[in-house]
């Protein structure tokens, strides 16, 4: 194994972080780290426990270990408490809310703001530079856009939340190539801007292009850590997906 540096401090680690779903263990004892201004991809065959490292870190499956947040343990089995420390999960599958309109959901992003409105303002005024398709779509029901656009609207939602650093799972998810590139070059640009980023994905040349360390998992433990540019060929990846 290969282990990678990178500059800034650790905003997010886990230490011998395991998660079984019954009596099955699924994520074998892991240690991950994710530092100020990285976006981290896990990578690894279908089936490996990339989506299971997310759901660990957040506690919504039953662990062992622990997940380290800006130097302290995050709460387990309170998702609440975790989204307001500023540790917010784009899930797979999106999770937007269809007969709700476009702003609608991005208001539910920010809901504890509360009365805030020139927060609430300026949050939505930099997720619409982000995306401007949200902008143009903002009274359209959410279920009525296109799986691109919703995907937009998930990340945007995420953002309306503030966070401190953002997890996505599989943002790919059933979208052509072409969209695919431009919400990952969005998602780059947050990595500019020093939002730490947390990114589970199963098309890895897109993840590569934007990462700046990768985790591969196989067989539900880290198969290895790697600079992003340690990886130049689809062999240079696959020699760790089984092993």
């Amino acid at each position: 194994m290969t282990l990678a540096s990178a500059p800034g401090d650790a905003i997010l680690e886990t230490q011998a972080l395991t998660a079984r779903y019954g009596h099955v263990r699924v994520l074998a004892p892991t240690d991950i780290r994710v530092r100020t201004g990285e976006l981290v991809a896990i990578l690894g065959p279908n089936g490996a426990g990339k989506s299971t490292l997310l759901r660990a870190i957040l506690g919504l499956t039953s662990t062992t270990g622990q997940v380290m947040f800006q130097g302290k343990p995050l709460p387990r089995g309170d998702a609440v408490a975790v989204s307001a420390r500023g540790v917010v999960l784009v899930p797979e599958g999106r999770g937007i809310f269809g007969p709700m309109t476009v702003e609608e959901n991005l208001q539910l992003g920010a809901y504890r703001l509360g009365r805030d409105k020139p927060e609430f303002e300026r949050r939505l005024a930099r997720v619409l530079e982000l995306f401007p398709r949200l902008g143009e779509r903002r009274a359209q029901l959410a279920g009525s856009m296109s799986g691109g656009e919703q995907q937009m609207l998930a990340i945007g939602r995420a953002l309306m939340g503030d966070p401190k650093i953002l997890l996505l799972d599989e943002p790919s998810l059933g979208l052509a190539p072409r969209i695919t590139a431009e919400i990952f070059e969005k998602l780059a640009t947050l990595r500019d801007e020093g939002l730490p980023i947390l990114l589970v994905e199963q098309k890895a040349p897109a993840a590569l292009k934007m990462a700046t360390r990768v985790y591969v998992l196989s067989l539900g433990r880290i198969a290895a850590s790697l600079d992003a540019d340690q990886i130049t060929s689809h062999e240079d990846l696959a020699q760790y997906y089984f092993t």
